[in-house]
């Protein structure tokens, strides 16, 4: 049995080398300390709603909905703020059937953006936005709850299944074929499957209104998203002054109402090109510094494999995006980076996780010097 003094020592010394770890004061041969001076996490935006009827516990034990309060649409934030800080903080955004799990330890353990760029100077907050991991379902029970008193579709949870995420997210050509040249961490394909979650019932302007609503709480950023999230940071860039720069790696666009593109021709059928937004918002959008990242081996020419193709109708879509935004601010603030131009081949969808995802931030580093956007 261990002594109560040897326990209280025990407690003593644990905490002293976690202090000594986070101030970046362990000894001398740790010399990947990293000083963090604050670091927790948060919720911002959310609605408080009141389920019909009336709460009456004498009907049992198990939770029921009439009369209770219930709260819905609220983004978890964590955060992290290392010594001698940037001015501009970092929000990475995750995209499709993720959350914010996917900025954090790669697959195959290695560091990643959250603590890459916190060893970089920038504060780094990640979210879980609405309706999606730690920020919670949409509203209350059932299935999946009910939203505005009605049923939530629960016959579809929207979450990517391993073929769909082999092609799309281009892990080879078809499922269980590798690239040639890949730099996903195929070793650990079953850890970075494992860490997908059903996309239920996601709204545009909850989520951008979330980004916002995170935005005037703690002033000023740079957003980072990715895939699905593209579209709510472009939205949040167009609606509020706080956003000082956008990096989006692989998003859906948007254009000025009016001006949308055709929709883009694949293999068989087509693909919308963007959605709308007020010619208002389009440019307060183009006049941010923002930045488009591709990846490699996405299709040059349309193929049977609509799911793959859609990636290459994206591509299209991204020079259109980039061209009406620089038309609109005569600034050429908007670009498109493909990867495999700097000499960084094989980059799967999740390029910020790859093996080379040290080189890949520094394409994100160097974009944000020359932007002026890393301050201190």
């Amino acid at each position: 049995m261990i002594s109560k003094k040897y326990a209280r020592g025990a407690v003593a010394t644990i905490a002293l080398m976690t202090s000594l770890v986070m101030t970046g004061c362990a000894t001398p041969s740790n010399e990947n300390a990293l000083a963090v001076v604050k670091q927790g996490s948060f919720f911002v935006g959310g609605t408080l709603l009141t389920a019909p009827g009336t709460y009456d516990p004498t009907q049992g034990t198990t939770s029921t909905d009439p009369g209770q309060n219930f709260w819905k649409d609220q983004m978890y934030v964590q955060y992290q703020i290392p010594a001698n800080a940037r001015k501009y903080p970092l929000i990475l955004v995750h995209g499709g059937s993720g959350t914010g799990r996917v900025w954090e330890t790669t697959p195959d353990g290695r560091e990643g953006y959250q603590t890459l760029m916190l060893r970089r100077g920038f504060p780094v907050y990640i979210v879980d936005f609405p309706r999606r991991g730690r920020a919670g379902y949409p509203s209350y029970n059932g299935p999946f709850g009910t939203l505005a008193g009605k049923p939530v579709v629960a016959n579809r949870t929207g979450q990517a299944g391993v073929q769909y995420a082999w092609s799309r997210w281009r892990l080879g050509p078809k499922y269980p074929e590798v690239f040639p040249v890949q730099q996903f961490p195929m070793q650990a394909v079953d850890q970075f499957m494992q860490h997908l979650v059903p996309t239920v019932s996601d709204d545009r302007e909850i989520i951008s209104g979330a980004l916002i609503k995170l935005l005037e709480k703690i002033g000023p950023a740079i957003v980072v998203t990715h895939s699905q999230s593209g579209l709510f940071g472009w939205i949040a860039g167009a609606r509020s002054p706080n956003v000082k720069g956008i990096v989006s790696y692989e998003p859906g666009f948007v254009f000025k109402q009016g001006e949308v593109p055709p929709a883009i021709p694949m293999f068989k059928g087509s693909q919308p090109s963007g959605t709308p937004v007020t010619p208002a918002e389009f440019d307060n959008l183009a006049r941010i510094p923002l930045q488009v990242v591709y990846g490699d081996n996405i299709p040059k020419e349309p193929i049977p494999d609509l799911v793959a193709d859609g990636r290459r109708a994206q591509v299209v879509t991204s020079k259109m995006f980039v061209d009406a935004l620089n038309r609109q601010s005569n600034a050429n603030n908007a670009s498109v980076l493909h990867l495999p131009d700097v000499g960084l081949y094989g980059n799967s969808h999740f390029m910020f996780s790859d093996l080379n995802n040290v080189q890949v931030a520094d394409q994100l580093s160097k974009f944000l010097s020359e932007k002026g956007l890393d301050i201190r």
